[in-house]
């Protein structure tokens, strides 16, 4: 009997908890050129990387969100393109109709990213690895003060917007 009300209590405090579940990650797009190979690998290395990043999300059904992490990496050196990487890391997430509302665009915009992030940089390394390229290892990104800043960034628009 005693069992049986702790085993109702944690399931009481389990549904009563915020629910987030990652149901799967896995790759949605990948490329990778080296558009002036062999030629580059003779030149002196002194590269120039660029890094561009972009999160998207769309929600799949109820509770359930598709977020994609895009990262694409340019290396120059001087006017000519070594590589050019690009992934599309992807996940999908339920997250539980107990998480407010106020919640779900950190947790689909930082949350969910910081997860994919570790997944779209090996990805990367690998691919600059089979290229024969110098080991290219991404610096880790903060997406809270990433998203952080988007917010405030939003929020300046629109105040600009109503003092016009």
């Amino acid at each position: 009997m005693a069992d049986e009300q702790q085993n109702a209590g944690a399931n009481a405090q389990q549904q009563a908890e915020p629910q987030f579940a990652i149901q799967r990650i896995y790759v949605k797009d990948i490329s990778f050129e080296a558009p002036n190979s062999p030629a580059i690998f003779r030149k002196e290395w002194s590269p120039n990387v660029s890094v561009d990043m972009n999160v998207s999300n769309s929600k799949l059904e109820e509770n359930l969100h598709e977020v994609v992490l895009t990262l694409t990496v340019k290396n120059t050196i001087g006017e000519e393109t070594a590589f050019l990487c690009e992934i599309a890391q992807a996940g999908i997430f339920a997250i539980g109709s107990q998480v407010p509302e106020e919640q779900l665009p950190g947790l689909l915009a930082a949350f969910c990213p910081n997860i994919l992030f570790p997944y779209a940089r090996e990805a990367i390394a690998s691919l600059v690895n089979r290229g024969t390229f110098p080991q290219l290892n991404l610096a880790p990104v903060n997406f809270d003060a990433v998203f952080a800043q988007h917010i405030q960034q939003q929020q300046a628009a629109q105040g600009q917007k109503l003092d016009a």
